[in-house]
C-alpha cells in the first residue's frame, strides 16, 4: 500500500502527465503553452462558484463578449451586470464582481493582485477563490481547493474523517502536492479529474492516473470518500407572488433591496416568506386592489439555507392602473431584460402556461 511520502512524489508528475492529454476545453483557459488573463481566470472563477462548467460557459461567454476586460466591466450599470447574471444564482457574486472590477481598474489601475494574501482582500474573493486565481493566473504555488479537489484528495490518502472536520487534513495533503513548475495546471487537472473521472458516484478508477497509488481504491470502495454527516434538512418557507397584468400587457415589477438574498434583482410583488404564513394575511400584502385569482400550481424553490414555496395570485388591471410607491410597469416585451431571479423565473412561465394569462 502506498505511502503518503511516496503518493507526493507520484501524485504531481502521474495527474500533469494525464490532464496534458484529457484536459477540457473550455471558454476561459488558455491553450497549452499560453498564459492565462487574470480577467477571464477571475471572472470564470466567481462564476464557477457553486455552479457547474456547463451552466457558466454561456454566461462567461456573454459577458465577455459585452466587457471584455475589467475596465469595461467596471463602467457598466450595476443593473446591466444583474441582468447579465439574471438565471445564473447566488446573485451576491454578482454584485461583489462588480465592486471588485470597479477597485480593480480604479485604485488598483487595472492591475489584478498576484498573491492569494492580496486577491483575498478584494470583494468576492475568498480562500479557493484567491488560490485558484493566484495558481492558474500568476503561476503561484497555491493550493485551490474545491469540492471536485475535496473529493479526490480524501479518495487518493482515504481519509476518514467526515467532513468539515477533514478540511484541515485535506488543505495539508493538497498544500504538499502542489509543484513548483506548473502549479496553474496542476489546480486545473485536480478539478478535470474530479469532474471527469473521480466523480461522486461510480468513479472510473480504470482511467484514473492516480489508481496505482490511491488508498481509497485500494480500500475497494473510493465513493465512501469523503465522509459527510447527513445534513439537516432545510426549513420549509411559504408566501404569495403577485402577478398583475395591466391591460396593455405590461406587467408590475419591483427591485429589491441592494443588500439581501437576492439584493439588487428584479421580482414580482409579494408577501414576505415566512414558515408559519397565513394565506389570508398574504392576500391583504398584494401590491394594487383587484380581483386575482390563484392559480393552482405552486412553486417550489430552494434556497443554500431554506426551500420556498409561492402560491401564485394573477390579476388584470386596467390601462390607466399606476404603479404603487417601490413598484413600476414593464413592457411585456422588456421582460426578459430584467434581472429576475430563477424563482421569479418559474412563477413568470406558470402564469404563461396557466389559461387565461400571458
Amino acid at each position: 500500500m502506498a505511502s503518503p511520502e511516496s503518493i507526493r512524489a507520484q501524485a504531481a508528475p502521474a495527474i500533469l502527465a494525464w490532464y496534458d492529454r484529457h484536459r477540457r476545453d473550455l471558454p476561459w483557459r488558455a491553450p497549452p503553452g499560453e498564459s492565462a488573463d487574470p480577467y477571464r481566470v477571475w471572472l470564470s472563477e466567481i462564476m464557477l462558484q457553486q455552479t457547474t462548467a456547463a451552466a457558466v460557459k454561456p454566461y462567461f461567454r456573454d459577458f465577455v463578449s459585452r466587457w471584455p476586460d475589467v475596465g469595461l466591466l467596471a463602467k457598466a450599470a450595476g443593473e446591466e451586470v444583474m441582468r447579465a447574471w439574471a438565471g445564473l444564482g447566488y446573485y451576491s457574486r454578482a454584485r461583489n464582481l462588480h465592486a471588485c472590477a470597479k477597485i480593480i481598474a480604479g485604485p488598483l489601475k487595472g492591475v489584478f493582485p498576484s498573491t492569494e494574501a492580496a486577491l483575498r482582500r478584494l470583494p468576492g474573493i475568498g480562500p479557493y477563490t484567491a488560490a485558484a486565481i493566484a495558481a492558474i493566473a500568476f503561476g503561484q504555488r497555491a493550493a485551490a481547493i474545491d469540492g471536485n479537489v475535496i473529493r479526490v484528495l480524501a479518495r487518493l490518502y482515504a481519509i476518514a474523517a467526515p467532513l468539515p472536520a477533514a478540511r484541515s487534513e485535506i488543505k495539508a495533503r493538497a498544500e504538499s502536492l502542489v509543484p513548483a513548475k506548473r502549479p496553474g495546471d496542476f489546480a486545473q487537472a485536480l478539478m478535470d479529474l474530479g469532474a471527469m473521472v473521480c466523480t461522486p458516484k461510480s468513479p472510473c478508477c480504470g482511467l484514473c492516473p492516480l489508481q496505482a497509488f490511491c488508498l481509497g481504491h485500494a480500500s475497494g470502495r473510493p465513493e465512501r470518500f469523503p465522509c459527510k454527516v447527513p445534513p439537516l434538512p432545510r426549513p420549509l418557507r411559504r408566501g404569495a407572488a403577485f402577478y398583475v397584468r395591466r391591460a396593455d400587457g405590461a406587467v408590475l415589477v419591483r427591485t429589491r433591496p441592494e443588500k439581501g438574498l437576492l439584493g439588487g434583482m428584479t421580482e414580482l410583488p409579494g408577501s414576505s416568506w415566512e414558515r408559519d404564513y397565513d394565506p389570508a394575511l398574504g392576500l391583504k400584502q398584494a401590491p394594487v386592489e383587484a380581483s386575482y385569482r390563484k392559480l393552482g400550481q405552486e412553486i417550489d424553490h430552494v434556497f443554500t439555507h431554506f426551500a420556498l414555496r409561492l402560491e401564485v395570485h394573477v390579476a388584470e388591471v386596467a390601462a390607466s392602473q399606476r404603479a404603487p410607491d417601490g413598484c413600476r410597469f414593464v413592457a411585456a416585451r422588456d421582460l426578459g431584460k430584467e434581472a429576475f431571479p430563477s424563482v421569479m423565473r418559474k412563477v413568470i412561465e406558470a402564469v404563461r402556461r396557466s389559461s387565461g394569462a400571458g
